[in-house]
């Protein structure tokens, strides 16, 4: 994956004087058209370009310097540029960009030094995109399914029914635990199920880590997106499977994060 990489510029907006830099979203090919009401980070945000050398191009957008990046809509502005051009052309994101001086630098630090390589990760990218699955699952269905399934656990819910916190506080700490275990083996198990069933369509799969206790999926695969179709057809056969228990969601195509291995801009 192509890492974020900032620095601190001196160049100088002529007109009002303020200290500007060039901001990076990712990497594509050079035959990229960019839509001039597209804009991207920044107070105010600027028009998305292209700086071109070779095969490749850069998705960049001028920014003043005189404020911190990071805010929350920077970061949604990053991403919804990234994914909507992931959805027509590959793309090679930058996780949170890379600041550099001006135009030159990036044509020279960040596309001439990695031409071949970033060259050569769009081409393996070309036609296919990140698609996200994630599955939450019911926690009344959850717990329920625990409790049918595992004697202990009924046996401390019972201890602590209509018992007073305070005298049942061992009790609930080794029910909630239990509980917990128990979760994790079930997400253990289904994010197999699931993976198991992304691979039977022939894409590249990688597991994420869990986000929220009753996660139930958490996997994002590289898939074509001309086969989009099969990907949702697998996808509502889980859910149906799950029907009640498992909330699934589908998104994409999203730029390929967790697929794109490539040299840090400036090493």
């Amino acid at each position: 994956m192509t890492e974020a990489a900032t620095r601190r510029t001196d160049h100088r907006d002529e007109d009002g004087g303020r200290e500007t830099a060039i901001y990076v979203y990712g990497i594509v090919p050079s035959d990229v058209e960019t839509d001039s009401e597209v804009t991207g980070i920044g107070e105010p945000p600027t028009t998305i370009e292209t700086v071109r050398h070779g095969d490749i191009a850069a998705l960049v957008s001028e920014i003043t310097v005189d404020r911190p990046l990071g805010t929350p809509e920077d970061l949604m502005a990053h991403a919804r540029i990234l994914d909507a051009s992931a959805s027509e052309v590959p793309v090679l994101p930058l996780r949170f960009g890379a600041v550099l001086t001006d135009r030159d630098a990036v044509r020279e630090e960040l596309l001439t030094e990695h031409h071949d390589e970033f060259a050569a990760a769009l081409a393996e990218l070309e036609g296919r995109a990140q698609y996200l699955l994630k599955g939450r699952y019911d926690e009344r269905a959850v717990l329920d399914e625990i409790l049918s399934e595992d004697s202990r656990a009924q046996q401390l819910r019972e201890a602590i029914r209509d018992a007073p916190r305070e005298a049942t506080r061992n009790e609930r700490i080794a029910l909630g635990e239990l509980i917990s275990n128990a979760i994790a083996a079930k997400r253990e198990a289904d994010t197999r199920i699931a993976v198991e069933a992304l691979e039977d369509l022939g894409v590249d799969v990688a597991p994420r880590e869990a986000t929220h206790e009753l996660d139930a999926v958490h996997v994002t695969c590289l898939a074509e997106v001309a086969a989009q179709g099969d990907l949702e057809r697998t996808v509502d056969t889980l859910a149906r499977r799950w029907e009640d228990r498992v909330d699934l969601r589908l998104s994409g195509p999203l730029a390929a994060y967790d697929f794109v291995r490539t040299a840090r801009p400036g090493s």
